[in-house]
């Protein structure tokens, strides 16, 4: 440890957490949200769709599961301007930003997971209480969104909170696109001055404090909202 500087950590924090750690958070928190909107929506697909929106739900689900995140970011990457050339109509594949396309994947491949807690969840529910709404009155859809959907987030938020910091740990695979997260900052200051034991031993650090940190937390929210049984 004689040659490890500790100077370099402290005159790059800035641009750490300024800067990259921003993004990361930026992030982890709007694919996490986008991708808990589309899975919920999956879920319920696949619980009472048709035979034909489940099976395609269903399909979608498993694709994704299946197939590497860092497949998928660069896929995206590449894809998604010529996307976009198509549905515009552009005479040539337009303009999308690393975040975009980023937050386009994480949405994209988390919403598959997310979809299988929201459909373990709601299979939780006690048929009962579907059945009751709708004797009071209320639609399928009313029932799901006013009866149904309010308890599943209540029981599955530890495991959506679960799957949120998986995220987070996996947004730095964005790294791989150049793009300036977290783990991208430290790779070019220890590229920029040769120091790449200390860059990533404290990015690994950092990730560790804060996936432990959140995790905790997590265990403690399970305690404390647990529904006794």
């Amino acid at each position: 440890m004689s040659n490890f500087d500790f100077e370099i950590i402290q005159r790059s924090l800035g641009y750490l957490f300024f800067e990259g750690m921003q993004f990361t958070l930026t992030l982890t928190v709007l694919a996490a949200l986008g991708g808990v909107i589309l899975g919920t929506l999956l879920a319920i697909i696949r619980l009472s769709g048709g035979p034909v929106l489940s099976a395609v739900a269903a399909g979608y689900v498993n694709l994704v599961r299946s197939l590497p995140l860092v497949l998928v970011i660069f896929w995206f990457y590449f894809l998604v301007p010529y996307l976009g050339q198509w549905l515009t109509g552009a005479s040539r594949p337009i303009h999308v930003g690393g975040f975009a396309s980023a937050l386009i994947t994480f949405i994209v491949f988390e919403a598959a997971y997310f979809s299988e807690i929201m459909r373990a969840g709601i299979a939780s529910i006690p048929r009962g209480q579907s059945a009751a709404a709708m004797a009071l009155g209320l639609t399928q859809a009313q029932s799901m969104r006013y009866a149904i959907l309010p308890q599943v987030f209540r029981i599955m938020l530890p495991v959506l909170l679960t799957q949120t910091v998986v995220l987070f740990q996996d947004t730095s695979l964005v790294y791989v696109l150049s793009i300036t997260d977290f783990l991208g900052a430290a790779s070019k200051i220890a590229q920029r001055d040769g120091r790449l034991v200390e860059m990533y031993s404290f990015a690994a650090l950092v990730y560790f404090v804060l996936s432990f940190t959140a995790s905790r937390g997590v265990q403690r929210l399970r305690d404390r909202i647990a529904v006794p049984r």
